[in-house]
């Protein structure tokens, strides 16, 4: 789809958003509507209330102003004509795949993806009788290969790129051109790279999901989800699921995202500096077998990636030599970086995703999408880059050899 033109530029959008943002009360700051729901002149004027034909402000679960300037923002930057608010990244992945596919429906999607997608993909989409198709890393970027998984019964593609949490990079123009010879939507998860870094829509995708939770918000104290497409789309999965499933995001955690989305440039920048300084250091460790970053000139993927993405965001993975308990090792010896699962905070976080994000892998799930037990996935934070590598290095110094 065309992205919505606009006169300023990438970092002033993201501070000011849209013209209308400071409404008829002249905020600077975007007020909190915390209201349930919101009052009536008269009977008329209720009448409708639910089943769509009432225009403005009903109840906060179908449409809040706090919400909606949140949505109008996330619309802009990431060159929508809409967007959908959820309460979790989870909920906006589960309102899109609910509203594209029924059942005997499937889908096809790389396999590389959070291991909460992946579980709902592989296992509790089953129940409604609709079948994911995955597609290996090294397979992501062959059309040949996607195409065969597809037919007449497959509803939507779906890939994560960076993929979490190898930071393989999909060609989104190559299955964009495939879904549209399909008449399909293709889906992606634009988490990692965040609309400063990565513009799917500008490359021929039809929808792009968030989890806000992340880079959006940035401080790691709010929950939710982003949906952003066209008008017709977005509408679609407003009306069909979420005004009946319910999964709406609350005023206040729209109002932080709008918070955070005002320093988002400048944190990526920062995260994506730092992250690359980290890469390059740890791709000479001695106690590192490889290091998956898409800045560097090693990732397989890297000239696409400095064709897709602006920069290369802040997270990493590297592998071990030692595997699995040279993994255990160093995250029990870290000090300054913070074992945690999520990313995009301040503080840089570290983890496991074989044990972790990604427990509901089985084994040979694990091995179709490269996840090695030795892999270690950080989150590069706001602190001094120095600092991050001193822990790693005496972290990594009580490891065997």
């Amino acid at each position: 789809m065309a992205t919505k033109k606009n006169r300023f530029s990438e970092e002033t959008n993201i501070v000011h958003g849209i013209d209308n943002s400071h409404i008829s009360t002249q905020d600077l700051v975007a007020p909190i509507h915390m209201t349930s729901t919101f009052k009536f002149n008269d009977f008329d004027q209720g009448a409708g209330v639910f089943d769509g034909s009432r225009q403005g402000y009903v109840y906060t679960r179908i449409a809040n102003p706090t919400v909606d300037l949140l949505q109008e923002k996330m619309a802009l930057l990431e060159g929508g004509e809409a967007a959908i608010a959820t309460a979790s990244g989870m909920a906006a992945i589960a309102a899109v795949t609910m509203t594209l596919a029924g059942p005997g429906d499937n889908f096809v999607a790389c396999n590389s993806v959070y291991g909460g997608t992946f579980a709902l993909f592989k296992d509790h989409l089953r129940k409604f009788n609709i079948s994911p198709r995955f597609v290996s890393p090294v397979k992501t970027n062959t059309i040949d290969r996607v195409a065969s998984l597809m037919d007449a019964d497959t509803r939507f593609l779906f890939i994560e790129t960076p993929a979490n949490p190898t930071l393989s990079i999909i060609n989104i123009e190559l299955w964009a051109t495939l879904a549209d010879q399909h008449r399909i939507p293709l889906v992606v998860d634009n988490t990692f790279a965040s609309p400063y870094l990565q513009k799917p829509l500008d490359m021929g995708a039809h929808l792009v999901i968030h989890s806000a939770t992340k880079y959006l918000g940035g401080h790691g104290d709010i929950i939710a989800g982003m949906v952003i497409g066209d008008g017709a789309m977005i509408q679609r999965i407003r009306t069909e699921y979420m005004d009946h499933f319910g999964p709406a995001v609350s005023p206040f955690n729209a109002w932080l995202i709008l918070r955070g989305l005002k320093t988002l440039a400048i944190r990526m920048d920062r995260h994506s500096s730092t992250a690359l300084k980290v890469a390059m250091w740890l791709e000479n460790h001695p106690k590192v077998s490889q290091v998956y970053y898409p800045g560097l000139g090693s990732h397989p993927d890297h000239l696409l990636a400095q064709k897709q993405m602006k920069q290369f965001s802040g997270i990493l993975g590297f592998e071990l030599k030692g595997g699995r308990a040279a993994a255990r090792t160093l995250l029990n010896r870290v000090e300054l970086c913070t074992l945690a699962v999520s990313l995009g905070d301040c503080d840089t976080l570290i983890q496991h995703p074989a044990s972790m994000t990604h427990s509901t892998y089985s084994e040979a799930d694990l091995r179709a999408a490269g996840i090695d037990q030795g892999l270690v996935r950080l989150s590069l934070g706001l602190e001094h880059p120095d600092d991050i590598m001193d822990d790693l290095e005496t972290a990594l110094a009580a490891i065997d050899d």
